[in-house]
């Protein structure tokens, strides 16, 4: 799993069978401390969340497994919105 917020949408009207009524978000991954981590991904949302949400991603085999039947065409999944982050930092000695 990995944290990131949400930076936008993307809609496409023409799409595998499949994925038709999923959502589509971009998604910017960030550590716990918010800084960005890496590049910016699509991930696939059946949750709700919206551009601003902190969420959690799965990617991988976890995410083409979402349905249970069939394996989809996709390598992220969000599979949580967060509510809040404690991070307890240690000091130096």
């Amino acid at each position: 799993m990995q944290m990131g917020t949400v930076i936008g949408n993307v809609w496409a009207t023409r799409k595998e069978d499949d994925l038709t009524g999923l959502k589509f978000l971009i998604v910017q991954p960030e550590s716990p401390n918010e800084s960005s981590a890496e590049g910016s991904f699509i991930a696939v949302d059946r949750i709700g969340a919206g551009v601003g949400d902190q969420v959690l991603v799965t990617r991988g085999s976890a995410a083409a497994n979402m349905s249970g039947n069939a394996k989809l065409p996709i390598d992220a999944l969000i599979i949580g919105i967060i509510d809040s982050i404690d991070v307890e930092k240690k000091g130096v000695k």
